[in-house]
């Protein structure tokens, strides 16, 4: 058996061990020593700080384009990034040393504030301009500001515009011309270098000419009422699959609507009323799902209005007054009261089935007789307004005829009793004559 090692041997390795542990324990201490104290965990903890882009406090509006406002009229005792006027609307980007403006909104300006180039230049970081009720006399638009625009909003302002310089804007994605008259041969000058427009809205503006066929795919709105626009209406612009409005209102357009008016799949809105258009309405409308608004009023189209509208679960308001359909028209009461408005007046050919709509409806058509014609309303009594309104459908009310024999009824005992009071009346007489004649002769 060898012999066991000696006892001091055997502590050696637990010396240095114990050693290593109070080494490490000592540097823990030193490090711990040099760092700011832990917050408690029932402390709320401070929040780290964060650096941001924005600017500093100490970044303010560029010099220029703070003295640009000022010669709008516009408040600049308070830094107008900050605190924009409330009328005035300013938004600016995050620049340092200076902040510059990429959006201005002009509106209900003083008829003599003076828009000068000068001002307008040092602006040429704006995107997005917009006047509304400024009738301040128009300028020339710098180049550099132009180009940079990528929204333009001009609404009873700036007098009058030109279709030139409105075709400087060639990087608008959004362009609004509402009751300011533009100065352009046609709509394609505006237009037609504009690649990147999605909104187009040039309305009330004695634009003439004709609608451009060749429209950009991309647009999803688009508004040309309230001019003096004629001739047809392309086909082209069924091509715009992703149209979601268009009002050609009150122009002077002509011919049908398209056939394949149907394609515009996105379409919700479409206004075409008061024009000149004639011809039935298109069966590829009822492809359209979510067509919601409706108006085709104030034209000559004509042939029977179509099923397919009470198909529309999506479709609130139906204008089709003034027109020369025929027919009966082809609506139940639940489609009726899904809409918010109908109008189906002013169609002289037009009648309803009265048996499936009331005429508490009022809807400015004569009911229906045997052979689908519209029934001759009755003659007006005592009528001194003879206006026409649709509120004359009250004369188709089935219980008109109960109240006249009412009326009629209540005219014969009047009769009745009058004569009975002079009968009675007479013989009265006679039997008081007789008596003072019998006590005369007596």
């Amino acid at each position: 058996m060898s012999p066991s090692p000696p006892k001091p041997l055997l502590l050696l390795p637990l010396l240095l061990l114990l050693l290593r542990t109070a080494s490490t324990e000592a540097a823990t201490l030193t490090a711990n020593a040099t760092l700011p104290p832990t917050p408690s965990p029932t402390s709320s903890p401070t929040p780290p700080t964060t650096r941001t882009p924005s600017p500093s406090i100490h970044s303010i509006l560029d010099p220029k384009q703070l003295r640009a406002l000022q010669s709008m009229d516009i408040p600049t005792a308070k830094d107008p990034c900050i605190q924009p006027s409330p009328h005035n609307a300013t938004i600016c980007d995050s620049s340092s040393p200076f902040r510059h403006l990429v959006s201005l909104h002009l509106s209900n300006c003083s008829s003599d504030l003076a828009l000068s180039y000068t001002a307008l230049k040092s602006l040429s970081t704006l995107q997005s301009l917009s006047f509304t009720n400024c009738p301040v006399t128009p300028t020339r638009f710098p180049l550099d500001l132009a180009l940079s625009l990528r929204s333009f909003t001009c609404i009873h302002s700036l007098k009058h515009l030109t279709g030139v310089g409105l075709s400087h804007f060639v990087n608008l994605t959004d362009l609004t011309v509402s009751n300011v008259p533009v100065n352009t041969s046609g709509l394609y000058v505006v237009l037609g270098n504009m690649h990147k427009l999605r909104s187009v809205t040039i309305s009330n503006a004695n634009v003439t000419g004709y609608i451009p066929k060749h429209l950009l795919f991309n647009l999803t709105h688009i508004d040309f009422s309230g001019n003096g626009l004629k001739g047809r209406i392309p086909s082209s612009i069924t091509l715009l699959e992703n149209l979601e409005s268009l009002n050609l209102s009150s122009n002077a357009l002509t011919g049908g609507i398209p056939s394949n008016f149907g394609d515009l799949i996105s379409l919700k809105n479409v206004s075409l009323g008061s024009n000149s258009l004639s011809g039935a309405i298109p069966d590829s409308i009822s492809a359209i799902p979510d067509l919601a608004h409706v108006d085709l009023s104030s034209n000559q189209l004509n042939g029977t209005i179509p099923k397919f509208f009470a198909e529309m679960k999506n479709l609130r308001y139906l204008n089709l007054a003034n027109n020369e359909f025929h027919g009966v028209l082809p609506f139940n009461l639940t489609f009726m009261k899904r809409l918010a408005v109908i109008k189906v007046g002013g169609n002289s050919n037009l009648c309803y089935n009265h048996t499936i709509l009331s005429s508490k409806l009022k809807l400015g058509i004569a009911p229906c007789g045997k052979h689908g014609l519209p029934l001759s309303p009755p003659p007006a009594k005592d009528d001194s307004s003879g206006d026409g309104s649709e509120s004359d459908s009250s004369d188709y009310d089935d219980g008109s005829d109960d109240s006249s024999s009412k009326k009629e009824g209540h005219h014969g005992p009047n009769k009745v009793v009058l004569g009975l009071a002079i009968g009675l009346s007479s013989i009265v007489f006679l039997i008081v004559f007789l008596i003072l004649l019998s006590k005369r002769c007596g």
